[in-house]
């Protein structure tokens, strides 16, 4: 089998996998939305995988995509089927043992995850950090060989005790002490240098890897603070926070999107328009939201104003200021972000003012055909005027 058709297939399998979660949660009784969330986060990985692997056989990114997919997924539904065995039935079921070993699915994308940033574009190490990728999958052979023997249980004990997501109890509470802790670091360590690398790449890169290496960056810019902040907000209660951090577990499927459109080289050169957009509309919302509430306070507190009229008095003024604000900023970060875009508004705008004062016609087509070709940068410019 060709590596894109086997790569079809696991996209496949990654389907019915997907597809099985929904009434394996509901057998489960946890049919809600929280508990099948890392199921919908694992699509856009497989979705990657498989057209990154399809095209690219040899790429190892796509295949990891999709290992990571499957394997987080295949633990989902067995958990969900060792609930159904365990905790509701409270008796076993066909195969639940081997169900309460495989659920674990987790551990893989915590593995595999760094993989992709070593590896972009295109999988091509130098000897030091080919000993570093070796250090890497030492340490983690580690980690999961100490897992699986502690998950080995499954099939040794006698009585099973399992938590809500079907994995051991003492799985979930064991923190390996000092051992784990020389692993997470080891873990950290390396793949905190796998993106000073890539940041040391980018700096010296120009072209179509420039504009690849920026999609891995703001992808994982976007990736490691949505993370940060469901980690922050997540209180495991039901509440405003608790949605935060579920909002924010999503923001890691900027990884796979930016890592698939690089290596893909697909609308590479929209990344300036799209961090510019996202900037601008992110201080954009911090000044607008920070007026409003700085006016509410100003009318409520020292103006002696009634709550709702300060309230539809500071959004009214939010109103006024949004588009005087969204030009301005939009202007400020373009001229650090998308310098294309402004040289190009710059360079009309100056054609616009030299055209008041120019009455001669060869004159007038000149400094037209010199605009376009700055501008633009075609590969030839001619005017043609309708007679």
């Amino acid at each position: 089998m060709s590596g894109s058709r086997l790569a079809v297939l696991l996209g496949a399998v990654f389907a019915l996998l997907l597809v099985a979660t929904v009434p394996l949660a509901a057998l489960a009784h946890q049919l809600a939305f929280g508990a099948i969330v890392l199921g919908l986060l694992m699509t856009p990985f497989a979705v990657v995988g498989t057209l990154v692997a399809s095209r690219q056989p040899r790429n190892p990114i796509g295949w990891i995509f999709l290992v990571t997919a499957l394997s987080v997924t295949w633990g989902i539904d067995t958990g969900f089927y060792a609930v159904r065995a365990y905790h509701v039935d409270h008796h076993g079921l066909p195969l639940s043992r081997l169900a309460v070993f495989l659920s674990p699915g987790w551990a893989s994308m915590f593995v595999l995850m760094p993989l992709p940033i070593l590896f972009f574009p295109n999988a091509s190490l130098s000897r030091p950090w080919r000993w570093t990728l070796w250090v890497y999958i030492a340490d983690m052979a580690v980690w999961v060989g100490h897992l699986t023997v502690i998950d080995f249980a499954a099939f040794t004990k006698h009585t099973i005790r399992i938590d809500s997501s079907g994995q051991l109890k003492h799985l979930t509470d064991d923190g390996g002490g000092a051992v784990f802790l020389v692993i997470i670091l080891l873990f950290l360590g390396i793949s905190l240098s796998w993106v000073v690398r890539q940041v040391v790449v980018y700096r010296h890169s120009t072209g179509d890897l420039r504009q690849q290496l920026k999609w891995l960056l703001a992808g994982g810019s976007v990736a490691v603070s949505g993370f940060l902040v469901a980690i922050a907000s997540d209180s495991g209660h039901p509440g405003l926070l608790a949605t935060i951090a579920k909002l924010g577990y999503f923001a890691l499927i900027a990884l796979p999107i930016s890592i698939g459109i690089g290596i893909l080289r697909y609308r590479l050169y929209e990344i300036d328009k799209l961090i510019s957009r996202t900037l601008s509309y992110a201080l954009l919302t911090g000044l607008l939201v920070g007026v409003f509430a700085g006016l509410v306070l100003l009318t409520t507190r020292v103006l002696p104003f009634s709550s709702p009229i300060g309230v539809a008095a500071s959004t009214l003024a939010a109103a006024a200021l949004f588009a005087p604000l969204r030009t301005r900023l939009q202007r400020i970060v373009d001229r650090r972000f998308n310098r294309a875009r402004y040289d190009a508004e710059e360079l009309v705008a100056a054609f616009g003012t030299r055209l008041r004062d120019a009455v001669d016609p060869e004159t007038v087509l000149s400094e037209l055909a010199v605009a376009a070709h700055t501008s633009l940068q075609p590969a030839h410019v001619s005017v043609w005027i309708k007679p």
